[in-house]
């Protein structure tokens, strides 16, 4: 179905190319992949789990109700044993189990990534005056979740929130199968980017730091949930709100997804952040 998105129906009907990538549609297409009960029930989870290369162990709560696809990629882990935070309060964590890609819009305007374009302005808001001339020149670090990931969100960096704002855009696959027909920018799919002062109190120190989640075909949206204590009472990101480092910021819908991190220039610098990953 999505390679049958990204052919000739683009160039040949583009009405019905947008129409496609609406939220009702990207909606309609993770409903068929991740709950339709003809397609998403799992008979035997432990077996599922071994064939995407998920450890079992790391499962927080029982392995048996992991018994559909949405449930398999929502699942929650037991970061706290599995994904510890070193004792360094300068360091930045990956906030997702991805492969992670750095530079610097200092050296490129754009990154390019499965062959789509990340233009700076607008994966910031070409509106955005103020945070454009601050993450001007700064360094990046890309993280693209497939499928089969951990999709939760983590929190990178310890820092108080001070702007936190969804752009809309069209749902476009992060396939790469797909990507490879697509020339549509990952920056004008829908995105969340918030952004945290992390020179407060108890912070990291390392300056502003901005995230940005984009969500592609099949997430119709990313949920904002933030737990200071394992998953237990999450609540919403809103401006004011601390962040700790390593802790649980949000969800993707099932699908896959990007998350980008900028820096300032005058911030940490790849050459002096200590990384954990």
């Amino acid at each position: 179905m999505i390679r049958f998105l990204y052919s000739g129906i683009r160039e040949n009907a583009p009405f019905l190319f947008n129409l496609l990538l609406s939220s009702r549609w990207s909606a309609f297409f993770g409903y068929l992949n991740y709950d339709c009960p003809m397609r998403s029930g799992i008979s035997d989870p432990l077996k599922m789990l071994e064939s995407l290369g998920i450890p079992p162990e790391e499962i927080h709560g029982r392995v048996e109700e992991l018994n559909t696809y949405r449930k398999v990629f929502e699942r929650q882990i037991q970061y706290w044993e599995y994904r510890p935070m070193t004792g360094d309060v300068s360091c930045v964590a990956s906030p997702a189990d991805a492969r992670m890609l750095t530079g610097s819009f200092s050296e490129t305007e754009a990154l390019f990534i499965k062959e789509k374009f990340f233009n700076f302005r607008e994966l910031m808001g070409e509106d955005k005056v103020h945070w454009l001339s601050v993450f001007e020149d700064g360094d990046y670090a890309v993280f693209r979740l497939t499928p089969e990931k951990y999709h939760y969100n983590h929190v990178p960096v310890s820092g108080k929130v001070v702007d936190i704002y969804e752009m809309n855009g069209a749902y476009h696959s992060c396939n790469p199968g797909a990507v490879v027909e697509s020339v549509t920018p990952f920056s004008k799919n829908r995105r969340v980017v918030t952004v945290l002062d992390t020179d407060v109190e108890n912070g990291t120190r390392v300056g502003v730091v901005a995230m940005v989640e984009i969500v592609a075909l099949m997430i119709g949206r990313i949920v904002q949930r933030y737990s200071a204590e394992r998953y237990d009472r999450p609540e919403p990101v809103t401006k004011g709100l601390f962040l700790e480092k390593g802790r649980p910021k949000s969800l993707f819908r099932p699908g896959s997804s990007t998350t980008v991190l900028i820096f300032q220039k005058t911030g940490s610098g790849f050459q002096k952040t200590c990384w954990r990953t």
